[in-house]
Order: structure tokens, then sequence, then C-alpha cells
């Protein structure tokens, strides 16, 4: 039995090995094996000491899995490379107590050690990754439930979402504890439930398929917004536009166009509007839209064939493209000199569609695509989904391969097609089972096409969103509650 230091070092190893079940690693097998064995480290201890143990393994897991975020702070934050590692690392240890906090409460008030393998501890893993994914606006970046895209657990993704994906990912860890009882017959349970799930086919076709485009100009961040970029920008989307007079639906990432809206409407934007109407197709485009010095959005604005539309990004980014409590926060606020970084949010009372290839489309930008209640908002109506993001930020990293793989959960949750397009990549056309149509990888200056088949119907997530995963989760601690019945809580 591992004691002391010993079972910290062991915790911290297996939260860091975890990093290895996300993309672009994709071992989902480690996770069930370090979130066992951080289960198995919370054995026999007390509240105090499950807090430190949690918190050493989320040193490992946030430490290495979001390390990305100190290329971002220090190249476009204008901070140099160790006080931006050094914001990094604080923002990790801020994640990490949401493991740790799981491990107190489960040890704090459930004594009994199946009754914390089976029910308290994966009832508050989930509960707590929940609340991580709309506290302070939000952080779902690595919830566990992701890393299991490519196993037989996605299966249970359209009927529970990514955090009931978790839930049964914990069960199963819990029940791996138990390997000298009968409950070690949970785990293969669970994985051949799955698979089962994963047969049936939750939506339908609905009509034709058309063919979409997707452009990737793979321009770095840094010289995305100077002046003499714009010409060039502008004619390569153009150019690889043309080359594919065949595609119903054109699609450019997140801020294609490094420009406001009012500057190049004239000159650029309606005479493009024009030209994809007399072409029959329809042209989806990123760029800032300027509606006064005070109100700026970062928009998707639909040209074309279905209409002219636009889409303002609703769901913004804390530090990145707004300063939450700007006025107290002044000091940083002229420390981060980011560009575009004082945006306004987007109406969030109107479901996010627009009508593109003839059809109503699920739109979001970014980071919008990591909360699948969200991108729920445009379902059932819409036939496919759209993407558009600017992941350049993170350099070459494990930031973007990350994303796509939440990008993959949000197609199975919903049963829609996703067309992601990116900047810098990785632009990916996904299928309505999760599965990768087509992709670019980062920094491919290029194209991406394929058929889109419209999907029409409801999977059972978007009749109840994350309400059924946290409802069983707080099921299975009220049944370790009268489980525990009658045994002390450990105190100290």
């Amino acid at each position: 039995m591992l004691t002391g230091a010993y079972r910290l070092l062991a915790a911290f190893a297996a939260g860091s090995l975890v990093v290895l079940a996300f993309s672009p690693f994709s071992q989902g097998w480690i996770a069930l094996l370090s979130l066992s064995a951080l289960f198995a480290l919370w054995r026999n201890t007390s509240p105090a000491q499950a807090f430190v143990i949690g918190l050493a393994w989320g040193l490992g897991c946030m430490g290495f899995g979001v390390f990305w975020l100190h290329h971002s702070i220090a190249q476009f934050g204008g901070v140099n490379l160790p006080l931006a590692v050094l914001f990094t690392l604080l923002f990790a240890g801020m994640l990490a107590l949401f493991p740790a906090l799981a491990g107190w409460l489960a040890r704090r008030f459930f004594p009994d050690e199946t009754t914390l393998l089976l029910f308290a501890y994966p009832g508050v893993w989930v509960l707590l990754e929940w609340v991580r994914s709309w506290l302070f606006t939000g952080f779902p970046w690595l919830t566990i439930g992701y890393s299991q895209i490519d196993t037989p657990l996605a299966g249970y993704a359209p009927l529970l979402g990514v955090y009931g994906v978790s839930l049964l990912l914990a069960l199963g860890a819990g029940a791996l504890n138990l390997w000298r009882s009968p409950w070690l017959a949970l785990l293969p349970a669970i994985w051949l439930g799955g698979w089962a799930l994963q047969q049936v086919h939750w939506t339908a076709p609905d009509g034709d398929a058309f063919k979409a485009t997707l452009a990737q100009a793979s321009i770095p961040q840094e010289k995305k917004w100077l002046p003499s970029q714009l010409g060039p920008t502008l004619e390569y989307y153009l150019e690889a536009s043309d080359a594919h007079p065949d595609s119903h639906l054109i699609v450019w990432p997140e801020t294609a166009v490094p420009a406001f809206a009012d500057k190049v409407e004239e000159s650029f934007l309606h005479p493009l509007d024009e030209r994809f109407r007399k072409q029959g197709r329809d042209l989806l485009l990123g760029i800032p839209v300027r509606e006064s010095e005070q109100r700026i959005y970062n928009a998707m604005i639909s040209l074309g064939a279905s209409g002219r539309g636009e889409y303002f990004k609703r769901h913004l980014v804390p530090f990145g493209e707004f300063m939450p409590f700007a006025s107290l926060l002044q000091p940083l606020v002229e420390l981060f000199a980011i560009p575009m970084s004082s945006f306004s949010a987007g109406d969030s009372g109107k479901p996010p569609l627009l009508k593109l290839a003839g059809m109503d489309a699920g739109i979001s930008i970014c980071y919008e695509d990591v909360f699948g209640e969200e991108i729920a908002q445009a379902l059932p109506q819409a036939a496919f989904l759209v993407n558009a993001s600017n992941d350049a930020w993170f350099g070459d990293s494990l930031a973007p391969h990350q994303h796509l793989e939440m990008a993959r959960m949000r197609a199975l949750e919903t049963g829609r097609y996703m067309l992601r397009a990116t900047n810098t990549g990785v632009s990916a056309i996904i299928d309505e089972r999760g599965g990768m149509v087509a992709m670019l990888p980062q920094w491919k200056r290029g194209t991406i096409s394929a058929d889109i088949q419209p999907m029409k119907g409801e999977t059972p997530f978007l009749l109840w969103k994350n309400g059924l995963a946290v409802a069983l989760c707080m099921l299975l601690l009220v049944i370790a509650y009268l489980r525990s019945e009658g045994g002390a809580p450990t105190t100290s």
C-alpha cells in the first residue's frame, strides 16, 4: 500500500498519463486505468488526504493537458515566457481543485468502500465536471468523457451526452477496483451496452446530399491582422472557392476576412454576395462586425443563393475575447494587448441558425462547440452543423486536436454532420456518428470537400440535454447516502 509522498507521486503520474487518452494520442483505455488508479489511491484516506491526492491528479492532468495556454499568453499576450508559464500553471492549479474537491466530498460523507467506488466517486466526479462546464462562464476542456469518442462508450453519447459517457467510464473505473467481487461484471456490461447502442441510428437522412467545401488558408496568427495581409488573404479564399464550382456550400473559417465588415462591405461583401447568388451557391465566412465603437461582434455572415444572414458569437472567451470585470482588471487589460479582444456577445435568445444550401444550419464559432447544450439550441431544426474556428492562437500544440475531439462529440450527441473550418487546422468534415469523413491537418493550406447528408430527428440527448446525466449522478449519491445510513462518516 502506497503511503504519503508516494501516493501523491502516483496520483500525479496517473493524472499526467490520462492526457494520452485524449486526441491526438486517442488511447481511451488509459482514462479507465487512470481514473481507477485515482479511486484506489483514495481508499482508506481522510477527506483532507483525498483532497491532496485529487489535487495531485488534477495537477498532472491539467498541467500537461492545458499547458498549451502558455503559448497564447506568451506570444499574443505580450508577456515573457516564464511569466506565461506561471499564469498557465496557476490556471491548471485552479482546475485541479475540482478532482481535489471530488475526493474530499466523497470521503467526507460516504464511509463504505463499495458505496464510494460504485456510487459516490462516479456521482461526485461527474457533477463537478458539469459544474466546471458553466462556473465562471465554463471551461469543460478535458472532460474525461471526450476521451471515449473512439471506444464503445461513445454509444452512450446520443442518450446522455459527454457527461453520461464520463459517468459510465467512472462507474467502470469503480468496478475495476472491485475485481474480487461480482461487481466486476459491471465493467464488461457497460462496454457491451455501449457497443449495442452504437448499432442504433437515432436520426435519419432528410433529402439529398449536397457537396460542401471548407477552405483553410493557414495564416499564422502573428501575421493575420497585418494590413499587408488583407489582399493576399482574400485572394486566396476567392481562388480556393472558385476551384470548387460544384460545391453548393463554401465555408471560410472564423475571422477569415481580417477587416471590419463595414470597411469591406461595398468593395468585397456586396459583390461577393451577388457573385454567389448568380452561381446558385452559398458562402459562409467569418468577419468582425462593428455596430459602434462599443459594440463589436465576432460574426459569421452567409452570402449567396439562400439569402444573406449573420450570426454573432454568444459565448465569448474570458481574457481572450472580453475582459471580465474590466474596470477592476484594467492593468491586465493594458498588459494583454490581444488583437480583436473586446467583443460583445450576440443575442442568446434566438436559435443559432442560418440558411445554407437551402436549409437550416446550426452555427457556432470556435470555443462555442465545447458546450453541448448551446449547440443543441439549434436542434432539431438544423439539418447539419457548422463550426468556424481559429486555433492558430494555440500554435503547434495539443489544443487543436483536443478541440476537434470535442467537435466530434457534438456531431455524435446531435446526430448531425459537423463542418469544421479553421484558419490553421485541424479542419474536418464529421459525420452524424462522430466519424471523420475528411480532414486537413494543421499548417497545410488547402481545401477539403465531401457530400453532406442533411439529417432530421432528435437523439434522446436533445430532449433532456445534460439534465439526465446530472439526474443520474444525483440518484447515485442518494443511493450512496441510503447505503451509508448507520455508518459514521469520516470527519478527520
